[in-house]
């Protein structure tokens, strides 16, 4: 019979240097807690694609059953087991982190024409938002405030300061690294909802197209500016991942936790931010599970003081069941 950790070691003989055995993940989150991948697959750029697909192709069969995929962008959305992944977390490299914007220059633009910027997968959203601003286009200086990665926002459908993903994507390219689906698609595919989309686990979104429309470099700046400005006013800085709970249809997730008297709440190695009741911080050196049990605790008050269930935003990596449990999730990095 193979031992598990011997599966894992073929598995990353046969992809060779792209692969690692039980890489810790809590330094690529956010968090900067958590286990490790039982194994890490780092794909450089899309040159790579095509013989990463056909080693798993001929590698599969070996296996008992598909090992769970998981596709980590910037780490900024998630909370990573203490006793790790059993399965494949997949990260894109430099490779993947092209961004092509259109010059200003045709009498259609200077008259507001439309146009596409086209970005990796692996492009942080804030240096894209930084970059279009600076080119003199508008539409995606929200996503200075998402310190996620183009990929990511695409399939939780990211958003912020009125704007989201479903609101700028026109096209995307993916592959299934499990199977033989893959191509272009406009936005409609991806049945985008609140923090949500039907990309699944093993669906790799490659590259986008987002519509921006012409603007002047200075205002685009000042707004990116005020985002951030407004960010760091409202917002805690440290170890978290941003918003844990969406917002429920006509109310903020955030005045909820606060009148449940949880602000400054700790539990173990994990409190909620005395800034802004939406964040749970963890402590250096703190316990991912201290931080989901917590999450557990803000969502049971809360239900019980105002009959509200709220959902996780941030995605749980590694539990038992999954994203299934008392904090259940969207299916999104």
């Amino acid at each position: 019979m193979v031992k598990p950790l011997d599966k894992w070691r073929a598995l990353a003989a046969a992809f060779g240097d792209r692969a690692t055995v039980s890489a810790p993940l809590g330094p690529l989150t956010t968090y900067g807690v958590g286990g490790p991948a039982a194994l890490f697959l780092e794909i450089e750029g899309p040159d790579d694609l095509d013989e990463v697909r056909r080693t798993w192709r001929q590698h599969a069969p070996e296996l008992e059953e598909p090992p769970a995929v998981f596709v980590l962008g910037r780490g900024s959305n998630l909370l990573v087991a203490d006793e790790g992944f059993e399965g494949i977390v997949v990260h894109l490299g430099a490779g993947f982190g092209a961004l092509d914007l259109p010059p200003i220059r045709d009498s259609a633009h200077r008259a507001g024409a439309p146009a596409v910027v086209r970005a990796g997968a692996a492009v942080a959203l804030p240096v894209l938002a930084r970059r279009v601003a600076d080119a003199g286009w508008s539409g995606l200086s929200w996503a200075v405030g998402v310190p996620g990665s183009v990929g990511g926002a695409v399939r939780m459908n990211a958003g912020g300061h009125g704007s989201d993903m479903a609101s700028c994507l026109v096209r995307y390219s993916w592959v299934d690294l499990l199977g033989d689906g893959g191509g272009t698609d406009d936005v409609s595919h991806l049945r985008y909802g609140y923090r949500s989309s039907s990309v699944t686990a093993s669906q790799l979104v490659v590259a986008v197209e987002l519509a921006v429309t012409p603007g002047s470099a200075d205002k685009e700046q000042e707004a990116v500016t005020a985002i951030v400005r407004w960010r760091r006013q409202h917002q805690p800085g440290g170890s978290n991942a941003g918003s844990v709970f969406t917002n429920p249809e006509g109310d903020s997730a955030g005045r909820l936790i606060e009148a449940a008297g949880l602000k400054g709440f700790r539990l173990g190695t994990a409190r909620v931010s005395e800034k802004h009741a939406n964040f749970i911080q963890a402590d250096k050196d703190g316990r991912a599970d201290d931080v989901r049990a917590l999450m557990a605790h803000v969502r049971d008050a809360v239900s019980e003081q105002s009959g509200v269930v709220l959902q996780a935003e941030v995605r749980l990596l590694g539990f038992d069941g999954g994203n299934n449990g008392p904090v259940e999730g969207n299916d999104a990095p």
